[in-house]
């Protein structure tokens, strides 16, 4: 059909042709090509085309490439006579190039002298872009492993997801419709009528832990998250609740709370022991020797028999430091035995730093907790000796020390920017402590090196191999054997 006959075509019925230029859909009639006939302004309004512009397009132009071939596969049905109507979802192009969804729907008029097809569009984009909010929102609460549940006002549960299908063990048929105080606790039942009260007026709650029970009677911790939904107008007529399972959490908190109560117990044991021994044993012989020197003093027998009474004495002295020191093995750090040889370490230096007003920076890297008891020892009294060394003598105000382990090794370092000191003149006197160290440290197969330069700090590192008992002990008799 000629362009020039295009122009002169007007709907036959007056009424027909109002209706057609006032409606808010948009209207296009086309010919069996394809071809816009007639178009009207929501149509050129909508895809920002003058209708000059429309009419000198194929229908086909106004899909988007990947579409055009299914949309003309539709058409084709309509001119074969297959269909005389169809309705599709798709996309359009805008002047600007831009992308619209709408809803076209598709009639063929046979009652004319030649069949003409007429188009309807309604554009749908906002529509589209709600409903895959939804389908995503969708997705990410079905996916999500977090309990996420919607419910009434009167707590009748509306919406299960697979997260607390996961967590309760109630499928979305046994839940939905079901009262959420199915899975409360009885005595909870107060809290949860206090959490709806509060939903009504508003209130969301945050991250609120409690207990819920699962289907199998197994009690759960979780973190509860509530809010208010509300509808179109703003009312308030549900509420939203997202549930993670804390239970681990939880669990090991009170171990850890068990713990430390079994060792504040342990503590006060040890010192009532401690005070015992002291008093009925230690301290009453220190008390007798005190005597006897005090009467020797007095009464100084003859030479001879003043050499055989001291040396009596010396021996009493000697059994009674050797006591002592049993007892002071007794006393090794009971951190130790509880905590671990980080976790004592990181303890000690904080009391230290606390009490000696110096600043003291612990790190440590995969240290595992259950180090041989030997090692753990050795090493925490290796740390007891180089910071009070450091404290005492390099005059630093802050001192580093890290424990790690590499290389199936466990190193400890205690590192100072202090006064410094000649290494090989402190060994040779015997001095600040650091033969006792390398002693120490050989009887588990370590070593210890110290790096010191005068007003440049010092640093002093104790390597431990870790391995076998069996191991450890070779190692130690090969060290002492060089």
């Amino acid at each position: 059909m000629e362009e020039g006959k295009k122009q002169t075509i007007r709907p036959d019925n007056q009424l027909f042709y109002d209706a057609f230029v006032a409606s808010p859909i948009g209207i296009a009639v086309e010919d069996l090509e394809g071809r816009p006939l007639f178009v009207n302004p929501a149509l050129c309004t909508m895809l920002g085309f003058s209708e000059e512009e429309m009419r000198k397009k194929h229908c086909v132009e106004f899909s988007p490439p990947e579409d055009a071939e299914k949309d003309w596969a539709y058409f084709e049905q309509l001119r074969a006579g297959s269909i005389d109507r169809y309705q599709l979802d798709k996309r359009f192009f805008r002047r600007d190039g831009s992308l619209i969804w709408g809803r076209l729907s598709i009639s063929l008029l046979n009652n004319r002298p030649s069949s003409l097809v007429v188009a309807m569009v309604e554009d749908i984009s906002e529509r589209r872009t709600t409903q895959e909010d939804l389908l995503r929102h969708a997705g990410i609460v079905e996916s999500s492993q977090d309990a996420i549940i919607s419910k009434s006002l009167q707590g009748a549960i509306r919406t299960w997801n697979a997260g607390a299908r996961q967590m309760f063990g109630y499928t979305e048929e046994e839940a939905i419709g079901q009262s959420i105080f199915m899975f409360v606790p009885s005595e909870l039942y107060d809290e949860e009528k206090e959490i709806l009260r509060r939903l009504a007026a508003g209130e969301r709650i945050d991250n609120y832990e409690t207990v819920r029970i699962s289907k199998c009677g197994k009690r759960i911790y979780v973190a509860i998250t509530v809010s208010p939904v509300r509808d179109e107008e703003g009312m308030i007529i549900g509420a939203s609740t997202i549930a993670r399972d804390i239970t681990e959490r939880k669990l090991a908190e009170e171990a850890l709370s068990k713990m430390s109560q079994r060792l504040i117990e342990a503590h006060e044991e040890e010192r009532t022991w401690i005070a015992r021994e002291l008093h009925d044993d230690i301290n009453q012989r220190v008390a007798l020797l005190a005597v006897d020197l005090e009467r020797l003093k007095q009464n100084p027998p003859r030479m001879a028999e003043l050499r055989r009474q001291l040396e009596e004495r010396i021996k009493q002295l000697n059994d009674l430091a050797g006591e002592i020191q049993a007892l002071s093995h007794r006393l090794h750090s009971s951190k130790l035995e509880y905590l671990g040889l980080r976790s004592a370490a990181a303890i000690f230096c904080t009391e230290l730093s606390d009490r000696q007003k110096v600043k003291i920076d612990f790190c440590s890297e995969n240290v595992p907790r259950d180090l041989p008891e030997e090692i753990s020892i050795c090493l925490f009294r290796v740390l007891q000796e180089a910071l009070q060394n450091a404290i005492k003598h390099s005059g630093s105000q802050q001192i580093q020390v890290s424990l790690s382990v590499e290389l199936n090794e466990i190193r400890l370092t205690v590192r100072d920017s202090g006064a410094g000191f000649d290494p090989k003149g402190a060994m040779k006197a015997q001095g600040i402590g650091l033969t006792s160290m390398k002693e120490r440290l050989k009887l588990v197969g370590g070593t210890l090196s110290i790096d010191s330069q005068l007003n440049s700090g010092t640093t002093v590192q104790a390597r431990v191999p870790l391995g076998s008992k069996g191991s450890t002990r070779e190692q130690a008799d090969r060290s002492s054997s060089v």
